[in-house]
């Protein structure tokens, strides 16, 4: 079984979930005792979100990318960054690593592919939404994006940082992205992206007018397919 590098903490809330969810993959194909290899890095969100705010991404770059020399350096064979925004450096990351980076716009993309959606709604924070480093890696495979208009945009951004990474969920925020899924879909979207690690905590299939596509829950199960010897479902490199 390959071991998986994990480049977390950011925010800590949604590393918990890529753990359990890539521990379950692993353990319902081996049953047993069986637990996925793992070497994680968790670190301080409060330094990333102080490179995220003075937009000194060479510095964000430079954090994620020691942290995913340490994850090789403790036996990863694939590396992954557990956050949608900080693929903003995904370059970065992986020309200082000699392992292969598993990006997660790859396996939203084969989500989306497999279910016949060709335009997803964007739904994360503002640079994901607003950048094209996100968007781009989806066109790679055939997948077209729309975003918010620009107080969506503001409000979605808004209630990540205020709220969702630091463990808070609230009703009137669920009312708000349900209203900005709503109009994604008026926008063309087939299906919308949760294309923040943590917004699968606020919002869930029960309450979207759209199907969804849980960056984090994907993106886990595809690694846990890995760990397992399976690239099944992800394309791209």
């Amino acid at each position: 079984m390959e071991t998986l590098g994990l480049i977390g903490g950011m925010s800590w809330h949604s590393t918990a979930t890529y753990y359990r969810i890539i521990n379950e993959v692993v353990a319902s194909a081996r049953g047993g005792h069986a637990s996925a290899k793992i070497a994680l890095q968790s670190l301080d969100f409060e330094e990333v979100r102080q490179c995220q705010l003075r937009d000194d991404w060479d510095a964000a770059a430079a954090l994620l990318t020691e942290a995913g020399q340490r994850c090789v350096g403790g036996g990863a064979t694939t590396v992954a960054i557990c956050t949608n925004l900080m693929h903003k450096v995904a370059p970065a990351v992986e020309a200082g690593i000699d392992v292969p980076l598993l990006h997660i716009g790859d396996a939203v993309a084969a989500e989306a592919a497999r279910n016949g959606w060709g335009t997803l709604g964007i739904l994360g924070t503002r640079w994901v939404m607003e950048e094209d480093f996100y968007a781009e890696r989806l066109a790679r495979q055939g997948v077209g994006a729309v975003v918010p208009d620009a107080a969506d945009r503001e409000a979605a951004d808004t209630i990540v940082f205020d709220e969702l990474t630091r463990g808070i969920v609230r009703d009137p925020s669920r009312t708000r992205y349900v209203d900005i899924i709503r109009r994604l879909g008026d926008q063309g979207a087939d299906a919308v992206v949760l294309a923040c690690t943590e917004v699968g905590l606020l919002v869930g299939p029960a309450d979207s007018p759209l199907p969804l596509v849980d960056s984090a829950d994907v993106h886990a199960r595809a690694l846990g397919l890995l760990a397992l010897g399976s690239s099944q479902g992800v394309e791209g490199t």
